[in-house]
C-alpha cells in the first residue's frame, strides 16, 4: 500500500505553521490543503479537545463569513491528532498568501463572545466546547505566527529522508 503524502512529513522537525500539505486537480477544478499546525507534534501537549472543537466553529464560521474568501473555501477542520487544522481552498496560492487570513481567523477567535453553532440542533457534541481555552490557544497561534512571520520555516515542510535501494524500493520507518 502506498504511504500517503502527509506522512511523508518529518513530524519530528515540523514547527507551528502554515504548509502546503497537497494540491490537487480535479477536472478543471485545482484545491489545496493547507496543514495549519499550531503545536509541534509529539514534542509538546496537543490542544485542548473542547478549544480545538470551539476554534473549529469560530473559524469556520469566520472564513465562511470573509468577503474575499467565502466563496474560496471547502473545508475547515481540527487534525486528528489534535495539533492543527486543515484547511482546504479552491485554487493553489503559497502558505504565505494566506497568512494574513488566517492570522485574522485566529485575531478573530479572541474576541468571540460566544461560540456560533452549539445548540444541540447544530452541533454533533454540543457540551464539548470551551472558548476561555480556545481563544488561549488562538492568541498563542497568532503571536506565533506575527513573531515568526519572516521565518521560512513555518511555510516549508521539512521533508523526511527515505532509504531507496538501488532497484527504487522505498523504506519506509512507521
Amino acid at each position: 500500500m502506498e504511504l500517503i503524502q502527509s506522512f511523508s512529513v518529518d513530524h519530528t522537525r515540523i514547527v507551528p505553521g502554515i504548509f502546503t500539505s497537497r494540491v490537487d486537480h480535479l477536472g478543471d477544478q485545482t484545491v489545496t490543503t493547507y496543514d495549519v499546525r499550531l503545536k509541534r507534534p509529539n514534542r509538546e501537549p496537543v490542544v485542548d479537545i473542547a478549544a480545538m472543537h470551539s476554534m473549529e466553529h469560530l473559524i469556520a464560521t469566520f472564513l465562511r463569513n470573509e468577503p474575499d474568501w467565502k466563496d474560496e473555501v471547502i473545508y475547515w477542520g481540527p487534525m486528528g491528532c489534535l495539533t492543527g487544522f486543515y484547511l482546504i481552498l479552491k485554487g493553489n496560492r503559497a502558505p504565505q498568501e494566506i497568512y494574513d487570513l488566517l492570522l485574522r481567523a485566529f485575531r478573530s477567535v479572541e474576541d468571540a463572545k460566544e461560540v456560533p453553532g452549539t445548540a444541540p440542533e447544530q452541533c454533533g457534541y454540543c457540551l464539548m466546547h470551551n472558548l476561555g481555552m480556545a481563544q488561549w490557544f488562538a492568541k498563542e497561534f497568532a503571536d506565533y505566527l506575527e513573531a515568526n512571520k519572516d521565518n521560512e520555516a513555518i511555510f516549508i515542510y521539512p521533508q523526511t529522508e527515505r532509504l531507496v535501494t538501488d532497484d527504487g524500493q522505498n523504506f519506509f520507518d512507521s
